[in-house]
């Protein structure tokens, strides 16, 4: 069990904090890259961006510390948990109110759905 608990962790924590910093130095060419999303250069869309792209860094280096410091284990699957199934149940809404999005944000969602599973049965396996 432990070895799926590294990898969920390792994955998870990779995952959030390359994205995290690729979003947070150029979220203009990242959305365009990764989803097909056309950013404009207005500041105040800039600035949200970059503020969910600061948080996910963040949680990206709280969960990896869950690698190295075993008290902290719980709660980088905790968030783990919180920040991909946040994620995929606000996209899933967001399939179903505003319709198909594109092949990049589909794939996301998925590996959302997967990775905050993941943690999740770590967090019931391990901890009950």
């Amino acid at each position: 069990m432990e070895i799926i608990s590294i990898a969920t962790l390792s994955l998870s924590a990779l995952m959030l904090v390359f994205v995290g910093i690729m979003r947070l130095s150029n979220p203009i060419k990242t959305y365009g890259k990764n989803s097909g999303i056309r950013l404009e250069r207005d500041a105040s869309l800039l600035n949200e961006m970059r503020g969910v792209s600061a948080v996910m860094l963040s949680a990206g280096i709280i969960i990896a510390f869950g690698l190295f410091i075993e008290k902290l284990t719980f709660s980088s699957h905790l968030i783990a948990s919180l920040i991909f199934l946040g994620f995929a149940i606000g996209r899933l809404i967001s399939l179903k109110l505003d319709g198909k999005p594109s092949k990049q944000i589909t794939q996301g969602i998925l590996f959302e759905l997967v990775l905050g599973l993941a943690n999740t049965f770590c967090l019931i396996t391990i901890y009950s």
